[in-house]
């Protein structure tokens, strides 16, 4: 297959996937990639094939077609195609909960020469490694990431970025809506799931569990199928809220021991921290001190190794109901140190970050 039946064959794809007709735009792609000698041809479909994937949420499949374009892009020996399949192997690893490798690739993405599409892309590297160091627990670094993110987004006029980083945060209801309208016309299964969990945590907060109960488990269905553990355990601790908001406390410790096992597989720290938290709670108001204690001990290892305390009075962040700040630097305070510290630095770093009006 030449170049111009290549061509010809990706836009025909291309045309069948945009008018849902995905598993048939899948076919032609693949037989593109099967008799195609064109290498930038190559490289294009590959790209549809990871896109795709990523949507449907088959993230395995995704981290296959993204290891093999990166040896299309070796063999095209042109850095603007470099930089966009070590990108797509980032989110496949960052899909698959791989934290460390999805770091590892963002940092070789943001190492290459200048490139033409770094302006286009770099917000995404940017997504992806503020999403990995959030499922490390490693706050700092994350916040940063997601700060670039977003001024790639506001520069490039990018609202799906946008959208993209608010869920990440965790933003407004608003904003959660605006993201689903676009999940839902790109059938982009992981975007939808994120925004149903948003969904869910806004009505459990506004202490409307009859809306709440669904939107967990219609989050939870979607993150089961496409693999994304670290969802499965968000979904899973909102429903345990939930049922200790109903005083179903033998429930809430059922849903807690598998959202437990799945945190700690995954690793991530913050989670767990939660969850013992919660835990704590439920053991204490049952008079179990014995089980109270052993969570006591874990919560405290938790924050330690999360470095999730305030920098100014010590103290654990996640223990009460306390209002914070982040600076600028990304770090992380009580407000109420913040505003008797009288200090126009950060306490750590000792940056001059403190803007005026910003606390």
């Amino acid at each position: 297959m030449g170049q111009d039946q290549t061509k010809q064959q990706i836009e025909k794809g291309l045309q069948l996937y945009q008018s849902n007709q995905t598993e048939k735009a899948l076919q032609v792609w693949m037989k593109v990639l099967e008799k195609s000698s064109d290498l930038m041809g190559r490289f294009r479909v590959l790209g549809c094939l990871v896109t795709a994937h990523s949507e449907m949420g088959r993230y395995k499949e995704m981290l296959k077609f993204a290891v093999v374009q990166i040896d299309t892009a070796r063999e095209l020996e042109d850095a603007d195609f470099l930089l966009e399949s070590y990108l797509n192997l980032a989110r496949s690893n960052e899909k698959l909960c791989e934290f460390h490798k999805t770091i590892s690739y963002c940092k070789t993405c943001l190492g290459l020469p200048g490139t033409r599409a770094g302006a286009q892309l770099g917000g995404q590297v940017s997504l992806s490694m503020g999403n990995a160091f959030l499922g490390l627990s490693v706050f700092q670094k994350a916040l940063e990431s997601f700060e670039k993110a977003l001024r790639y987004a506001h520069n490039n006029d990018d609202a799906m970025l946008e959208c993209r980083v608010c869920c990440s945060l965790g933003s407004f209801y608003a904003q959660v809506k605006e993201s689903m309208k676009i999940a839902l016309q790109h059938g982009d299964r992981p975007l939808q799931a994120l925004c149903l969990l948003c969904f869910a945590d806004i009505h459990r907060s506004r202490g409307d569990l009859e809306t709440a109960f669904p939107r967990y488990d219609s989050a939870m269905s979607i993150m089961t199928e496409i693999g994304n553990r670290l969802g499965q355990v968000q979904a899973l601790l909102g429903v345990a809220k939930c049922w200790v908001a109903r005083k179903a406390l033998d429930k809430a410790l059922d849903v807690i021991e598998r959202a437990q096992d799945l945190a700690e597989e995954v690793g991530n720290k913050l989670s767990q921290l939660k969850l013992h938290c919660l835990s704590e709670s439920i053991y204490r108001s049952k008079g179990l001190q014995r089980e109270l204690r052993a969570h006591v001990v874990r919560f405290h290892e938790c924050v330690e190794e999360t470095e999730l305390y305030c920098g100014l009075c010590g103290e654990s962040i996640g223990e009460k109901n306390s209002r914070l700040q982040a600076l600028p630097c990304s770090h992380i305070f009580h407000l109420r140190c913040l505003q008797n510290n009288g200090t126009r630095s950060c306490p750590n770093c000792r940056r001059s970050s403190m803007k005026p009006g910003f606390v």
